[in-house]
């Protein structure tokens, strides 16, 4: 007797897919033929200078901006359609918060508008006051709370509806230390019952304990994509950088930078080494030259160093 063959179930939809995505403002192209996938339960760090396309890409997955080109689905929906915002938390760096209801209050109204109502409406607000640690601050005015609370609490109304997809824009903008570890293990947890983030940072120490892939967005298109222990090894062979900074900038300076290898920049010369050796290699033949050295730094890649040698600008540019 054959054995019964049963059809093979499709395969589950991803939580986000960006195909060949184009957004104009006039004549400046904000998003230039972007593609991107997000796996289930992932943290995708999005870093990129002012002015990158960052926000016009967040804009247009939550269905705000309707793009030129290309095409969004959440979960096999389009976005901006009722089953895609039911599934996407979108946690705005602006918070939008009641100030003269309670911190419940709050959770309360932002689950009514998205159809919560009875024992669902009320197990939510209770695990966001859990989850954001304002149990005890559930009955005051949102407006007598700390700046840190605040934007726990901007969170929580964020994910009122258990969204399975959650974007987070710089949600550690003005807080204190303190409240900002908190916040990271809130992104942790949530991350603990497999949710699917976007987190946007201007913090790299941030993207590199909370992200499991990294982002690179630079001109409209990302320019870099991988875990930031990939991009590091991909951008830099060698193991190390030395920055050297001369008492003065003079053609003897340039000269023996280029002889070795490296870059110069005013009076600070840059080189990448793979062995100690070599930085007493690089001091004695600099002290041969007759250069003044003043200060010497020796530092591994990190993921700084990857935006820099890929953008050529600092993070906040």
């Amino acid at each position: 007797m054959a054995a019964a063959v049963f059809p093979v179930p499709p395969p589950h939809p991803a939580p986000l897919l960006v195909s060949g995505l184009v957004k104009h403002f006039g004549s400046v192209k904000a998003v230039d033929n972007i593609s991107l996938e997000l796996h289930s339960g992932e943290c995708l760090g999005l870093l990129g200078p002012n002015g990158a396309g960052k926000s016009t890409l967040i804009r247009a997955i939550v269905g705000r901006v309707a793009p030129d080109a290309g095409a969004i689905s959440i979960f096999g929906a389009p976005a901006g359609s009722p089953a895609a915002c039911a599934a996407i938390g979108w946690i705005p760096q602006e918070l939008a918060l009641y100030p003269r209801l309670t911190a419940a209050e709050n959770l309360r109204a932002f689950g009514r508008y998205s159809g919560l109502t009875g024992k669902p409406l009320s197990d939510a607000v209770a695990w966001c006051l859990n989850w954001s640690a304002l149990e005890d601050r559930a009955g005051a005015l949102v407006r007598t709370l700390s700046g840190g609370m605040k934007r726990r609490l901007n969170m929580a109304a964020g994910l009122i509806h258990q969204p399975r997809l959650v974007l987070m824009d710089e949600p550690t903008v003005g807080v204190d230390p303190q409240s900002r570890n908190r916040i990271f293990e809130m992104i942790e947890a949530l991350r603990d019952r497999g949710m699917t983030i976007i987190y946007t940072t201007h913090y790299m120490e941030e993207a590199e304990r909370l992200a499991d892939r990294i982002a690179i967005v630079d001109h409209g298109r990302i320019i870099a994509l991988d875990t930031h222990q990939a991009l590091i090894q991909n951008c830099f062979t060698a193991s190390a950088q030395v920055i050297a900074r001369f008492r003065d900038s003079s053609p003897a300076l340039s000269v023996w930078a280029s002889t070795h290898g490296g870059s110069l920049k005013d009076s600070t010369a840059e080189f990448a080494i793979d062995h100690p050796t070599d930085l007493a290699r690089l001091l004695d033949s600099a002290a041969a030259a007759g250069l003044d050295l003043e200060d010497l730094a020796l530092r591994r890649p990190n993921l700084e160093s990857v935006f820099l040698h890929l953008t050529g600008r600092e993070l906040r540019d």
